[in-house]
């Protein structure tokens, strides 16, 4: 029987506030289009990291509740 690892909600980022930091900085003078390719590409990177459709499934329901639509 496999293990169904579920999405972890915990801080769990030791320095957070020096990743968010180096999050934006990543950010700074990219056009809007290249911030959303850096963007999708870092979670194309991290999704691949975790390896787990499970939690990818649980970690995009989350990451949509309460978006609206256009």
């Amino acid at each position: 029987m496999m293990n169904r690892m579920k999405l972890n909600l915990e801080l769990n980022i030791a320095d957070h506030d020096a990743f968010y930091e180096r999050l934006i900085d990543t950010h700074n003078g990219l056009s809007d289009e290249a911030s959303q390719m850096l963007n999708a590409k870092l979670v194309l990177l991290l999704a691949n990291h975790i390896g787990d459709n499970d939690v990818l499934k649980e970690a995009l329901a989350m990451a949509r509740h309460g978006l609206a639509e256009s």
